[in-house]
Parts: C-alpha cells; structure tokens; sequence
C-alpha cells in the first residue's frame, strides 16, 4: 500500500467525509475520491458505503483499519524517534523515584542513557509514598521508579528493575526483635500505621496489610506520609511495620530493628509512564532501562 492510500484510507475512516479528509490532508476532494478507488480496485471490494448524504464504513473496511490503524502509529513514532535521533534528543528528563529508586541498577542506567542521549539533563525528583503516582500524573516527572503494584487504566508499568523480600520493622525493645524472622500471622493485635492521602488503597493494602493470611485484623494507628516518618514513630514505639528491604539499607537508624518477614509476597520495583504520552527522552530512557535490566540478567536482588 502507497503512503498516500494509507493515509486517505486511514483520514476518511475516522472522518466518514471526503470534503473534511481533504482538508486533513490538504488534497482535493476528487483526489481523496481516485485515491479511495484505486485502494478498493486493487483490494477488491468497496470499503466505504458512499450516498450524497452519508459516508459509511463497511464491515470489511472497519476491519482494515483496525490492523492498519496501530501499525501506521508505530510507523510515525519510529519515524519520530529516527529524527530526534538525527538531531540529538536535548532537553530535560525529570525522573521520579520512590524510596532507593531503581537501586544497584540506577548508576548503570543512568550510564547508558547518557550514551543513548549525551544531549538530555536527567533530574532526578524523589516522591514520597503518601502519594506514589500523583507528580507522574501532573507531570512534574517524566518516569517514575515506584513499588508495584500499579494498577491505573492511564499509567504503563515498564520493566520491573528490583525485587525485594519483606522486613519488619520494629523498635529494638520489642519482644519480636530478637527473632530470626516472624510470620505476618503473629502480628493480629500489633499496630501498623496508616497512610496520609493519596495512595491507591490497594497499594497501601498490599505493602501494609491490615489482616493477616488468615483474616485477623491488624490495627492501623497513626497515618504517615514518608519512609522517614515511618522509621522514627516505629523507633518511637508508637508501632510497627513492613518494609521492602532498601529500607534497611537506606533508612536505618538507632532504636530500630529489622527482621526478615515471612507468609508475605516479594515486591517489585518498576518503571512507570503515562500511557501515550511517552517523549522522545523518555522512550529512550526505557529502552535504556530495559537494556540495564538485561544486562544484568533480570531485576536487581535491591
């Protein structure tokens, strides 16, 4: 198929009106009509139900643009890509990151985006948990690296850069602490907390829960809005709770105990983007996470 018919096919399709299609593609009204009957000669078959009132799509046209429509998207996006990447793809890159971020992986990330964009300043923008995805969406970042799972119609989870076991967290004065690891099923009356608006309550739910495995309530105290918070009312005694793994790492302090938490799911750490709103800078920079990923043979251990 020409270009031409392509793109008068795929015009008068979403238009259902040839003097409109001719104005979308700055053509004539006879030449969108030859256009559209050299397609049918050669396909064999009409694809538009044509009176002097009313253009309708046929069932075999309907088809047609439905395979034809996606493929003609990702045509004019590689053809984007090709020509920033001509001219250099300059600009900003806003990167959000929640908690250690993409952790172990960040630094070769990095790294490879700059060879893939010498041309782009990357900004890196820390979120806070009490509202994981809201700088993504008023988009103040770009990209975000947050804790899965994220299940938002409008938002795409890219590659998944960490994979991090569970851990309670608890002051060092109490009675678990001294435990090799503790099952969430012995935690029914402890007090976890609560969390300060904005996060999806399946979110908070999952890395938080509120009912052990076998449906005892656990009790939510205070409401917390960041990881530092969270470390210092736990260490404070006002409670107790679970935590990805990173944060012993990168949020420890004195009074606080860490022990391994056992009956609950690892969780993951992904890259997430606005579903088709991608840029130029942004593609690039998940392809160069996808790459940083593969080359080390799949999500980092944290």
């Amino acid at each position: 198929m020409e270009r031409q018919e392509l793109e008068t096919f795929l015009a008068l399709a979403e238009e259902l009106h040839f003097g409109r299609t001719a104005e979308r593609l700055v053509l004539s009204q006879a030449r969108v009509s030859q256009t559209l009957k050299k397609l049918e000669r050669r396909i064999g078959a009409p694809l538009f139900e044509r009176t002097s009132r009313v253009v309708r799509i046929s069932p075999l046209g309907r088809r047609l643009y439905e395979d034809l429509a996606p493929l003609h998207a990702g045509m004019e996006a590689a053809l984007a890509r090709a020509r920033d990447a001509a001219r250099g793809v300059e600009g900003e890159l806003n990167v959000g990151f929640l908690g250690a971020g993409a952790g172990t992986l960040t630094g070769p990330i990095l790294a490879g985006y700059r060879e893939r964009c010498p041309g782009v300043e990357v900004r890196m923008c820390e979120v806070q948990f009490s509202d994981p995805l809201g700088a993504l969406r008023e988009g103040e970042v770009d990209v975000l690296f947050t804790c899965l799972p994220v299940q938002e119609p409008d938002l795409t989870v890219g590659p998944v850069v960490i994979n991090e076991p569970r851990l309670l967290a608890m002051p060092d004065r109490h009675p678990l602490a001294g435990r090799t690891s503790v099952s969430l099923e012995e935690l029914a009356g402890e007090t976890f907390f609560g969390v300060v608006n904005g996060a999806p309550a399946y979110w908070w739910d999952f890395h938080v829960p509120p009912r052990t495995p076998s449906g005892r309530e656990i009790r939510r105290g205070r409401a917390v809005a960041t990881f530092q918070e969270l470390i210092t009312l736990v260490g404070a005694g006002q409670g107790i709770s679970p935590v990805v793994a990173s944060v012993e790492k990168y949020y420890a302090r004195p009074g606080v105990t860490f022990v391994p938490l056992r009956d609950v799911p690892s969780a993951d750490v992904a890259l997430v983007h606005r579903t088709g709103a991608l840029t130029a800078r942004a593609d690039e920079f998940v392809h160069a996470v996808t790459a940083a990923v593969g080359a080390n043979g799949g999500p980092a251990a944290y």
